[in-house]
């Protein structure tokens, strides 16, 4: 990595923000990109480095801000044909748009800055959980009071109220409200009950009631004040990698993921909602009320990434409204 990415890397990395490193690891000539080149892809879209032209470039955005958008974990992506170099199954392949045609392997490592665990209350187990949340890389902030304003919540955050009693209801009604991915609550099945009455009195919908897990932690039988921390920790790191907690039974409400809620139908335009649209051509998500490059035929409408894909589809049609589902 050359110097000024390596500095970049570094300042986007102190300042918290996200971003992909592309990294070119084969090719197949002619490209204008080669093994070893390089680029950083902020989340606003700008790009530091180079990592091919025209043809490469905008596949490479798109899939950058379509991982920062998820949360992906790194993967190969592949410009041009599927049928040469190594075979994996692991790769995601887009049709190279360019008439020269070439082949680019390229390395797609996202970057985010570590989630943050708020512990909210003064105990023994938010005392252990301090200790053991940077271990595995969460960025801790302990709170002691009912005041959530102090620190900026969004979707990677996650929250443990531990105050026994103390402000449980008003920290919780806070933290129901906001983009957290995760509430939960140290404390009896009794307590958390009677929270969640508390919560229904005040407002809160039956859905956002939901996220709150209470007790906190995977039952692994823990006793000590550490081995529930222990127990907590487990179920952060099952949230943060599959997105969801596990569902057990019990006479609880049923929690988890945050669920949303339902929608009106949209109108389908091909196999997507009307806001955002699928090029056919190389499977990149397109927004419809911006995009520049779109056609009709027999009343569907199509939108493309770039106008190479355009004219890709409109040469033959039935090619890429035929091929399986990516």
């Amino acid at each position: 990595m050359s110097n000024t990415l390596l500095q970049l890397a570094h300042q986007l990395t102190e300042a918290g923000e996200p971003f992909v490193l592309a990294t070119v690891v084969w090719c197949e000539r002619p490209t204008s990109a080669k093994p070893g080149a390089q680029a950083i892809i902020q989340a606003n879209g700008q790009v530091t480095g180079w990592i091919g032209g025209s043809c490469a470039q905008p596949v490479v955005l798109r899939e950058a801000a379509r991982i920062l958008r998820e949360g992906s974990d790194p993967y190969l992506l592949r410009l041009g044909s599927p049928d040469v170099g190594i075979a994996r199954n692991d790769v995601r392949t887009f049709p190279m748009s360019c008439a020269s045609g070439g082949v680019l392997d390229i390395y797609m490592e996202p970057h985010f800055p570590p989630p943050k665990l708020i512990l909210i209350g003064d105990s023994p187990v938010v005392t252990a959980l301090s200790q053991l949340g940077t271990v595995i890389n969460f960025s801790v902030t302990q709170l002691h009071s009912a005041d959530l304003s102090q620190v900026d919540v969004n979707e990677q955050t996650y929250i443990l109220v531990a105050t026994h009693g103390q402000y449980d209801e008003d920290i919780l009604e806070q933290a129901l409200r906001s983009s957290a991915c995760y509430v939960g609550m140290v404390g009896s099945h009794k307590r958390a009950e009677a929270c969640r009455a508390y919560l229904r009195d005040v407002g809160l919908s039956e859905r956002e009631i939901a996220h709150l897990k209470a007790p906190a932690g995977l039952d692994i039988g823990a006793l000590t004040p550490d081995e529930i921390a222990a127990s907590i920790l487990a179920e952060l790191v099952q949230v943060r990698r599959r997105g969801s907690l596990a569902v057990e039974k019990s006479d609880q409400p049923a929690q988890g993921k945050r669920q949303e809620e339902p929608e009106e139908p949209e109108e389908q335009v091909g196999t997507v909602a009307t806001t955002v649209a699928i090029d056919p051509v190389c499977g990149m998500e397109v927004e419809i009320a911006s995009a520049r490059h779109s056609i009709s035929i027999d009343g569907n409408s199509f939108y493309f990434c770039c106008p190479a894909c355009k004219r890709l589809f409109e040469k033959n049609p039935q090619e890429y409204l035929l091929q399986p589902e990516r």
